[in-house]
């Protein structure tokens, strides 16, 4: 799905034409608050930003219902939401910034904000991020790298950056190509950015993909503690939302450069390690409205039955059967 972006006014904290790359776990453009994320990302590289490429003002959507859009760890939130209450509640000038962002009251704030679910991306993505400088808030453009730790509303789009209580909105175009600001990373590529389209219908539970137990699970909507967890088959005929058009679906996923477990710091970015992705076309009921089953898999695969047996249509009868 292709979405392109529409221009619209509004002042910023850089200069037009900018987009800015925040590495998961940099704290990004005039924070709100310190870090609130419980899961951290590998450092970005120092190499400067590739440059831009491809049409400008157009960028790659994926559903926000899709399994395996957004990653995870089970019963463990990327963010720590209570956190962020407490920050916002000890500055009030902030929390009325903040609110007039999200479209609440300065007292609805602790309910939004519990209202949202956390997770973690798995494709580098284009936000309209918000920071907050001089008692107002900021608004600016920017890419968040795969792995970073965000709360996502109830249809799926990213509302809140975890390291830094930055809200963000939907991504806006720019009159000219878009410019990278600041550090990049080794696997960033303009081509692969995607911006989040809004599900049809609220989610009611998130298929997320656990990359450190090459596991599957569901998150309800609203469970900012993960404490509702449950573990699940890998969806059937999944196809995964954040592969690059550029790669075929059937090549199956680089290997992760940690094994599962092994750190903490290790991102959800590398795509899921059970084998190549279906390239059947995904069931029309949507997975917003009932995710997987919750049984237990017999492995963290999608399935590789084989096709039936069948004999070809040219297969010469039996002799038995020939004319004589």
């Amino acid at each position: 799905m292709a979405v392109v972006l529409t221009n619209s006014g509004g002042g910023g904290s850089g200069q037009a034409g900018e987009v800015f790359l925040q590495a998961a776990n940099e704290t990004g453009q005039d924070p709100f608050t310190e870090s609130t994320a419980n899961e951290s990302s590998v450092p970005p590289s120092t190499t400067p930003p590739a440059e831009a490429t491809g049409r400008a003002n157009a960028v790659r959507g994926v559903d926000g219902a899709a399994p395996g859009l957004y990653a995870g760890t089970r019963n463990t939130p990327a963010c720590d939401v209570e956190k962020q209450i407490r920050f916002l509640r000890a500055d009030q000038a902030k929390n009325k910034a903040f609110a007039s962002v999200v479209g609440v009251q300065p007292s609805g704030v602790p309910a939004y904000l519990r209202s949202l679910t956390p997770v973690q991306l798995r494709a580098d993505t284009r936000v309209t991020g918000h920071g907050y400088r001089d008692g107002a808030a900021t608004s600016y453009q920017a890419v968040l790298q795969t792995g970073t730790a965000v709360l996502v509303d109830s249809h799926g789009v990213p509302r809140v950056r975890c390291a830094c209580t930055n809200p963000m909105t939907p991504p806006v175009a720019q009159r000219s190509t878009p410019k990278p600001v600041g550090k990049s990373w080794p696997a960033y590529r303009p081509s692969n950015v995607v911006v989040v389209a809004p599900a049809a219908r609220d989610v009611e539970a998130f298929v997320l993909y656990d990359a450190r137990h090459d596991d599957w699970f569901h998150r309800e909507r609203g469970d900012d503690k993960g404490s509702r967890d449950q573990r699940m088959k890998p969806p059937a005929h999944w196809v995964d939302p954040v592969e690059p058009p550029s790669r075929s679906p059937s090549s199956p996923s680089a290997p992760s450069s940690s094994s599962p477990g092994s750190s903490t710091s290790s991102p959800p970015s590398e795509k899921p390690s059970s084998g190549k992705p279906s390239t059947e076309k995904p069931s029309s009921e949507s997975p917003a409205s009932k995710p997987p089953s919750s049984e237990k898999p017999s492995s963290g695969k999608p399935s590789t039955e084989k096709p039936s047996s069948e004999k070809p249509a040219s297969e010469p009868p039996p002799a038995s059967e020939r004319a004589t």
